[in-house]
C-alpha cells in the first residue's frame, strides 16, 4: 500500500510538471473590419487574430487554419498570408507565419511560435487579390482553428461575420510622383463611360493654396480599369507667380443629357491674401506664406484675381478625351459683395426639362459659409446663382425631386463633434432658390461629423422608380464607417436595415456616387485602404438587402 502511495504521488507531480511545463491551452481572439479588398493589391487585411496566454501561462502555437469555404469565387484571390505584427491594432511586420498559400475552402499554416506568459501572438491575415476581379463578389474568411500541444483553443470572434468587398484603386499616394490624391467626383457619360475627378495635390496633402490640379480618369469597363490619369485643370506659372500660387482644386463634374457634353467647374487661387484680405506682394518658388480661401481673409469680396478666388470650367465633347480651354464663371455668379463662391465638389445634374444645376458654395458679406445652386438653360454657356440656401454651411449636393423641386443637402460646421444636435442641413426649392424651405428632416435625419457627403437619385426599371441614395461617413465624431443609405420616400426615411457599410476606418471621407447601370451603383471615396477607390453596390441589396 506505501508503495502504491508512493507511485502516485511521483505521478501527480509528475503529470503537474508536465502541465506547467506545457501550459494551458490559450484563448483566442478574432478582429474584421469592414473594409474594402483592393484588386491587385497583395496586402488586404482580412482578419486579426489575438493569441492570449491563459493565466499568464506560456504555450506554444503550432498551426492557424483559414477558412474560404463560403465563397464561389476563389479565382478572383491570388494568395493567402499570414504574418506575425509587434502589435494588434497598427500593423508592424516580425515575420511571416508559415507559406503563402494558394486558395481553397480551408488553408492552413503551421509553424511553431513559443509565447512567454506575459505576452500575446498577433497574427495578420492577408489576401492577395488579381488584377482581374468581378467587382460584384464579396468575400468570407474566418478562423477555423489555432492548435497548441496542449490542444485546440477556443476562438472568440470580436467583430460579426463580414462580407469583404471587392474595390479598385484609382489613384493612391505616389501614384506618377504625386504626394496627395483627393476630393472624388464621378458620373456615367451618355455612352456608359465612367469618368472620375479629383485634385491633384502634388507637394502635401494641405488644401489650398498650393500646387494642385485636376486629374481625371476614365473606365470604358464598368470600373474594373482606368485609363492612365489626365489633367484636364491647370493653370501652371501665370501671373508671374509660380505654380504652387495657381492651385485649382475642389472640382464639380456635370454630364448635359441633351448634349452629352461634360463640364468640369473647379476653383482656382491666385497668389495670397494675407489674413487682413491684403494682396501678398513679390511671392516666388521660396515663398512659404499660405491661406485657405476658407480661413481669415483668404478670399475677399469683389471680381479681380487678386481680390478673391476664381470659378474656371472645362468641357468636353467627346467623352472625356479631350478637355476644352477654361473659361471664367466668376462674374455670372458671384455677388460682389460675397467673399467666395465656388463649385460644390461631386456632380451636378441635368433636370428633365435640360436645365444643368450644379451646387455651389460660398462666403457671405460677413465672410459667414453658405450653400446655394447654380444653373443654366444654355448647355452651361452662362449660369445664374441662387439666394443662399443655409447659413453656415459649405459643401453641398443636389437631387430634383419626382414633383419637380430640388433638393440640397449641405454640411453643416455645427456639426462638427455635436454629440447632441447633429444632423445634415436640408432644404428645398422649387424656383431655382429664389426661395428656399427647410425640409422636415433637416438637422435631424443624417449625422456627419462636417464632412462632404453625396446625395444621389438612381433611376430604374426604365426611369418609372427611382431611390435615394446618401454616402458619407455615418458618425457624429470622425470621418469614420463610410457608406450609403437609402430612401424610398424621396428623404423622409432612411431606414437602417437598408445601410450599406462600405469602410469603417477612418479616412478623408469624401465620397461621390453614380449610376454604372440601371442595376448598378458606382461609388468613388476616399478609403482607409487608399486615397481613391471604385466600389460597386448591386441595385438588388439596395431593395432588399440581406437579413
Amino acid at each position: 500500500m506505501k508503495n502504491m502511495k508512493r507511485y502516485f504521488g511521483l505521478f501527480l507531480f509528475t503529470l503537474l510538471s508536465c502541465i506547467y511545463a506545457q501550459g494551458a491551452v490559450p484563448s483566442v481572439k478574432v478582429y474584421q473590419n469592414q473594409i474594402p479588398v483592393l484588386a491587385g493589391k497583395d496586402m488586404n487585411r482580412a482578419l486579426v487574430i489575438e493569441i492570449i496566454p491563459a493565466d499568464g501561462t506560456p504555450f506554444t502555437l503550432e498551426e492557424i487554419t483559414i477558412g474560404l469555404r463560403d465563397n464561389d469565387n476563389l479565382e478572383d484571390i491570388r494568395s493567402v498570408r499570414v504574418f506575425r505584427s509587434s502589435k494588434r491594432l497598427l500593423y508592424e511586420p516580425v515575420a511571416p507565419y508559415g507559406s503563402r498559400m494558394k486558395p481553397a475552402s480551408e488553408v492552413t499554416f503551421t509553424g511553431r511560435i513559443t509565447c512567454a506568459g506575459n505576452d500575446k501572438i498577433n497574427l495578420w491575415v492577408f489576401l492577395e487579390m488579381n488584377e482581374a476581379i468581378d467587382l460584384r463578389n464579396k468575400y468570407t474568411v474566418e478562423c477555423l482553428a489555432v492548435k497548441t500541444p496542449e490542444g485546440e483553443a477556443k476562438i472568440v470572434p470580436v467583430h460579426p461575420k463580414r462580407e469583404l468587398r471587392p474595390g479598385v484603386i484609382v489613384r493612391d499616394k505616389g501614384d506618377d510622383g504625386v504626394h496627395t490624391y483627393r476630393i472624388p467626383g464621378i458620373v456615367t457619360t451618355n455612352e456608359g463611360t465612367l469618368l472620375a475627378i479629383y485634385d491633384v495635390r502634388y507637394d502635401s496633402n494641405r488644401d489650398l493654396q498650393g500646387h494642385m490640379d485636376i486629374g481625371l480618369s476614365r473606365s470604358t469597363d464598368k470600373g474594373l480599369t482606368w485609363e492612365p490619369m489626365k489633367i484636364i485643370m491647370d493653370r501652371g506659372r501665370w501671373g508671374g507667380l509660380p505654380e504652387k500660387f495657381n492651385g485649382i482644386s475642389d472640382a464639380n463634374i456635370l454630364v448635359d443629357r441633351v448634349s452629352g457634353d461634360i463640364l468640369v467647374t473647379g476653383l482656382w487661387m491666385h497668389g495670397i491674401l494675407d489674413k487682413d484680405g491684403k494682396w501678398i506682394e513679390n511671392l516666388d518658388e521660396n515663398s512659404d506664406q499660405w491661406i485657405h480661401q476658407w480661413n481669415a481673409r483668404g478670399s475677399q469680396p469683389g471680381y479681380s484675381v487678386k481680390q478673391t478666388s476664381q470659378v474656371l470650367q472645362t468641357r468636353s465633347s467627346d467623352d472625356g478625351k479631350t478637355w476644352s480651354p477654361m473659361v471664367n464663371l466668376t462674374k455670372m455668379g458671384k455677388k460682389g459683395s460675397w467673399w467666395l463662391w465656388a463649385p460644390s465638389p461631386g456632380n451636378g445634374i441635368t433636370l428633365d426639362d435640360g436645365t444643368l444645376v450644379m451646387p455651389t458654395q460660398g462666403r457671405d458679406e460677413s465672410g459667414k459659409g453658405f450653400s446655394n445652386i447654380a444653373w443654366s438653360r444654355d448647355h452651361g454657356r452662362t449660369w445664374q446663382s441662387s439666394k443662399p440656401a443655409y447659413k453656415g454651411t459649405s459643401e453641398s449636393t443636389v437631387v430634383q425631386l419626382p414633383d419637380g423641386s430640388l433638393m440640397l443637402n449641405m454640411r453643416l460646421g455645427a456639426n462638427k463633434e455635436n454629440e447632441d444636435h447633429n444632423g445634415r442641413a436640408i432644404c428645398v426649392t422649387r424656383d431655382f432658390g429664389r426661395k428656399w424651405s427647410e425640409h422636415p428632416t433637416s438637422r435631424k435625419a443624417l449625422i456627419e461629423p462636417a464632412c462632404m457627403g453625396n446625395l444621389y437619385k438612381h433611376s430604374y426599371d426604365g426611369g418609372k422608380k427611382s431611390v435615394l441614395l446618401f454616402s458619407n461617413p455615418d458618425s457624429k465624431h470622425s470621418r469614420i464607417n463610410h457608406g450609403i443609405k437609402i430612401s424610398f420616400d424621396d428623404g423622409m426615411t432612411w431606414p437602417a436595415k437598408h445601410r450599406i457599410l462600405l469602410d469603417e476606418l477612418r479616412s478623408a471621407g469624401y465620397s461621390c456616387m453614380t449610376s454604372v447601370d440601371e442595376q448598378t451603383i458606382g461609388i468613388l471615396y476616399e478609403s482607409s485602404q487608399a486615397h481613391l477607390i471604385f466600389q460597386l453596390v448591386g441595385l438588388e441589396e439596395i431593395l432588399n438587402p440581406a437579413k
